[in-house]
């Protein structure tokens, strides 16, 4: 007897599903499945899903990531934008108390989250005392960068996040001050996480192959982190601003993105308080000298 996890999750239990169903993986909703046992497993395991665990899950596929989860959860909300998987995925979750299954796109816009998917998750954490949010997901390529920035956004954001992703992603979300990968999401997630890549992997234990590597990727909530960030929204629009022209030197960049609430005197006088040279950029600066830039320009222009 297969283990659950198995089910539908072999290259050939998959093709077999698909052709049955008369489907295709689409290409342009990042469809990439999984068929690696042991990694499955590991993407689960990494997440140490608890009884109070509210899990989220972005991409239901054909519903054999969701079964073993549901097992281990309080609750699991998974959502599925294709109608062809999220029918094919309900043959298998039918059944099962603590799944709710949505037929939806996680994202209302590149910026804002499904308010019907928040709201769906404020009602189950709301459902026990000690319940706890986390997000496991073999997140879909095209939308994953956006789906970690907005949850990062929340009022209550994931205690954790265990995703698959792009390994190119992975590189960026933990990457250092002074390498190329190093940038605005790079401070957006370390600001406020822990962040670990737990595994690499090939293009072969996927189906259909992609044409890079992915990776396990580990987020994890540190609440001290967090609560040195007076506005996050100022913050993320700040960070932002500072990357859209990496390779310009910080003080331009600085003066051109406050340009109608401080002029150059002003800002020259921010960066020589906090020992800044004009001319360094912003990839030189690590996560706790931009909290300080970002905090020194928001006091200074009154956001």
């Amino acid at each position: 007897m297969p283990h659950p996890a198995a089910e539908g999750r072999t290259l050939s239990s998959l093709m077999r599903r698909f052709r049955a169903a008369g489907i295709h993986p689409q290409k342009k909703l990042g469809q990439n499945f999984l068929i690696d046992l042991n990694l499955h497993e590991l993407l689960y395991r990494t997440a140490q899903i608890e009884p109070c665990d509210v899990v989220l899950e972005v991409g239901t596929g054909t519903g054999s990531l969701t079964s073993p989860m549901a097992a281990m959860a309080a609750e699991v909300i998974t959502i599925e934008l294709d109608p062809t998987l999220f029918a094919l995925a309900g043959e298998q979750l039918h059944g099962l108390p603590n799944v709710v299954m949505l037929h939806a796109d996680i994202l209302k816009n590149k910026n804002r989250l499904n308010p019907e998917v928040l709201e769906l998750i404020e009602t189950h954490l709301a459902a026990a005392p000690d319940r706890q949010f986390k997000l496991v997901a073999n997140l879909p390529y095209n939308v994953a960068t956006p789906i970690i920035s907005n949850l990062l956004m929340l009022d209550v954001p994931p205690k954790s996040m265990t995703i698959t992703i792009q390994k190119e992603l992975g590189d960026r979300i933990v990457a250092r001050p002074r390498t190329k990968d190093y940038g605005a999401l790079s401070i957006w997630v370390q600001s406020q996480c822990r962040v670990e890549i737990v595994r690499v992997m090939p293009p072969s234990v996927f189906w259909p192959r992609p044409k890079v590597d992915s990776a396990i990727v580990q987020i994890e909530l540190d609440d001290a982190r967090r609560g040195q960030i007076a506005d996050r929204a100022y913050f993320h629009q700040f960070v932002r601003s500072m990357f859209f022209h990496r390779r310009k030197f910080l003080r331009s960049v600085l003066v051109s993105a406050v340009k109608d609430q401080l002029d150059k005197s002003e800002v020259d006088a921010i960066l020589e308080r906090l020992s800044l040279r004009p001319d360094s950029r912003a990839e030189e600066l690590d996560v706790p000298a931009m909290l300080t830039l970002c905090e020194a320009v928001r006091t200074a222009t009154g956001s």
